[in-house]
């Protein structure tokens, strides 16, 4: 729980395990990003066929994954390397949704997360209520795959033949 300096709020931000309680396993999740982000750079051509992409929301989506990634990774290997990226993603993360209020999704606006710097518990709102909301501005293919645990084979989708 975290509470806000000026008012005292308490601030419920879920544990990272309800978090992410839904998100691929690393491997995966590293992969999509890194996707996201040769898209947004224009290092890779949208193969993905469906309705145009909102610029706004892609580049958001992409940064709440990409923070949400980091998070994770932080959690799983602690050190001053992957706890200074996951802090620096999130407030990229920050920054992004005070300019674009409208795209939060969790409950509470960027600046209520006031007493931890890092503005981790933060991305692990905005993760956990984007992918309650279904995940919008994900890929439509993205949106059809299912979580997978550390250790998980993929399977094939129905209508698909295995590699």
């Amino acid at each position: 729980m975290r509470v806000t300096l000026n008012t005292a709020e308490a601030i419920d931000a879920p544990p990272p395990h309800e978090a992410y309680a839904n998100a691929p396993d690393l491997r995966r999740e590293m992969h999509q990003v890194l996707a996201l982000g040769a898209e947004r750079d224009g290092r890779r051509v949208r193969t993905v066929t469906g309705p145009p992409v909102d610029a706004t929301v892609a580049e958001r989506v992409w940064l709440l994954r990409r923070a949400a990634l980091m998070d994770r990774m932080a959690l799983d290997g602690p050190g001053p390397g992957p706890v200074g990226a996951a802090a620096q993603t999130a407030e990229q993360l920050v920054l992004y949704d005070r300019r674009h209020p409208g795209l939060v999704a969790g409950p509470h606006h960027p600046d209520a997360i006031t007493l931890d710097p890092s503005r981790r518990p933060y991305v692990r709102q905005e993760y956990a209520a984007w992918t309650a909301a279904g995940r919008p501005g994900a890929h439509q293919e993205e949106r059809r795959m299912p979580a997978m645990g550390v250790g998980a084979t993929p399977q094939p989708s129905p209508g698909r033949l295995a590699a």
